[in-house]
């Protein structure tokens, strides 16, 4: 049996360097880039509990990806949005190599991605945007190759008659109420008055630092903002990520670049009870639609190959 001591260091090591793949493959899978984030987050737990009683692992990525794979599953069957899985046909044989349909896949977005069944949209994510072969798929997901391949022929089609749709979603709103408390916090954190912005905090606010750290009670989360005060690579600005009251957080001295990162925060009482930073996980931003609340007049979707 394995001593996790030994072997927690390569797989933390591992784990970190495929963290953005996993995140683009659940985030798809899911439909949103916070949510996909929670997926890989259970399937880093999972994998660590997997680690003690499990034999040498021959192929670590793949163990992974399967893991992950199935957390997405998992999360899916939780929030019952998909409808039952169909089995796909065999015969509907694909060109595997297809760069037109990479192309397509790679620009696509998470909206688009979920509405295809689940056998399509994890075989398309696999081969058409991280780049792994029918075998390698097969083995991640454990399905045949014919029937990797009718997946890819059916989501790919179905990709190209997506990508010729207009999107009809309504645009995100906060009430007043909401949007007073978002304003405050984004103009007190540009004017760095952190002191200010601690007042806003409520007695028991939780913290995630996402892929750093986790901070609970006013005492704690106090050093977050210290750590803000001594670097000037941040600006604030409202807006939303996936209709999600949002703070986006782009380069000072690149305005007009997408937002490098995203904090999410959520309010109780007037006061803020929850801080959700993507700092250190900034391929989340992957894939992300954000909107900025000053020019909300369209739909802008923040798509990075």
């Amino acid at each position: 049996m394995n001593n996790p001591g030994e072997i927690s260091e390569p797989f933390d090591r591992l784990f970190g360097e495929l963290r953005p793949k996993l995140h683009r493959y659940c985030a798809r899978m899911t439909g949103s880039v916070v949510d996909g984030e929670d997926v890989v987050q259970e399937a880093l737990a999972k994998a660590f509990e997997a680690l003690a009683g499990t034999v040498p692992i021959a192929n670590p990525e793949g163990w992974l990806f399967r893991i992950a794979h199935n957390a997405a599953l998992d999360f899916l069957r939780r929030r019952d949005r998909e409808k039952t899985f169909s089995e796909e046909e065999p015969d509907m044989i694909a060109d595997p190599a297809n760069s037109i349909a990479d192309r397509q896949a790679a620009a696509a977005g998470l909206h688009s991605f979920m509405r295809l069944p689940v056998a399509q949209r994890s075989s398309v994510i696999m081969m058409d945007v991280l780049g792994y072969s029918l075998r390698e798929i097969s083995t991640m997901l454990d399905t045949s190759i014919p029937a990797i391949k009718a997946a890819l022929h059916r989501g790919r089609g179905r990709l190209r008659e997506l990508a010729d749709e207009q999107d009809d979603r309504p645009v995100p709103r906060l009430s007043a109420s909401e949007r007073l408390l978002l304003d405050a916090y984004v103009d007190r954190f540009n004017a760095r008055d952190f002191d200010a912005v601690r007042d806003m905090l409520a007695d028991e606010v939780r913290l995630e630092l996402v892929a750093r750290a986790r901070l609970n009670g006013r005492k704690e989360v106090a050093t977050y903002f210290g750590n803000y005060s001594r670097v000037r690579d941040w600006h604030f600005q409202p807006g939303f990520v996936e209709d999600r009251p949002a703070i986006l957080v782009r380069d000072p001295n690149d305005p007009r670049a997408a937002p490098a990162y995203f904090i999410l925060l959520g309010w109780q009482g007037g006061k803020l009870a929850a801080i959700r930073d993507f700092r250190h996980a900034r391929y989340v931003a992957d894939g992300a639609e954000t909107f900025v609340l000053e020019t909300i007049a369209r739909r802008v979707s923040n798509r990075k190959a």
